[in-house]
């Protein structure tokens, strides 16, 4: 299976649009608590148990602290049918970089 991603510019533009872009963070609970982009926390390893509180018609895009977690979702999800799901190239780190310094790094 190929991991579909999306850069950040891209995110940043669609949820600027208002598009209707669900942001999955895959990260622990103390990350998401140190910094966010918004979205709906599902810790990886819940995943398994707590995937069906996720639409497949909805598109989904997985994001943690720069990448590998995201692919696993995405690996995770595409394997249970979910075809509308993208990683978030570079994670939390590629969106302070890039779209808004104020996002903290840790």
């Amino acid at each position: 299976m190929s991991i579909p991603e999306i850069q950040v510019e891209e995110l940043k533009q669609r949820l600027d649009h208002g598009d209707d872009v669900f942001l999955l963070d895959v990260r622990d609970e103390y990350e998401f608590e140190l910094s966010n982009i918004g979205g709906h926390l599902i810790p990886l390893p819940e995943l398994p148990r707590r995937y069906k509180e996720l639409s497949a018609s909805q598109e989904i895009v997985a994001v943690c602290k720069m990448g590998p977690r995201g692919v696993k979702a995405v690996e995770f999800l595409q394997r249970h049918g979910f075809q509308r799901v993208r990683n978030l190239s570079g994670g939390i780190h590629a969106w302070s970089d890039r779209i808004d310094r104020r996002v903290r790094k840790y």
